[in-house]
């Protein structure tokens, strides 16, 4: 259940290669910094997930997460701390891995970023060349952090 993931910054084009799009909208139950609760709606369903605090380099942390009805997500997204997020997620395969890349609305408009999962933190992977600063571990781009803190106001 450990989650180990790597983030970036994107610059250019890479809509080319999306093989899917789903829009999110989530929110946070809980941003302390021990751990947070989310609550998700990807399309029609919904999610709640719990995620523990990030190791000291930002590339790991505890995660577990349940699907429960889109109804009920909507219904808790009213009980969210600061502004609920507003994002479409592209899906775009890579070498062994895929790449999920965020487009961010509403106030985080203009942040666009890039996740990468890997099984290990040292596991190599290929960056596709609209990849562009690496951000893992600063705070400043956790979705919790632009909850309430949205990128029009950097």
């Amino acid at each position: 259940m450990n989650e180990i993931e790597r983030k970036f910054l994107v610059k250019g084009d890479f809509m080319p290669h999306v093989v899917s799009s789903t829009h999110i909208a989530q929110g946070y139950l809980s941003s302390v910094a021990e751990r947070t609760v989310r609550v998700r709606v990807r399309g029609d369903k919904g999610y709640l997930t719990i995620k523990g605090r990030s190791s000291d380099d930002g590339l790991s942390r505890y995660e577990w997460e349940k699907e429960i009805p889109a109804g009920e997500a909507c219904e808790l997204l009213k009980l969210c701390e600061g502004g609920v997020i507003d994002k479409t997620r592209h899906i775009i395969p890579c070498g062994r891995h895929t790449w999920e890349v965020d487009v961010f609305h509403g106030e985080n408009e203009g942040l666009v970023m890039a996740e990468i999962e890997l099984s290990d933190t040292c596991e190599e992977f290929e960056k596709p060349e609209w990849i562009a600063d690496e951000v893992t571990g600063d705070k400043r781009y956790y979705n919790s952090y632009i909850s309430s803190h949205p990128y029009s106001r950097w």
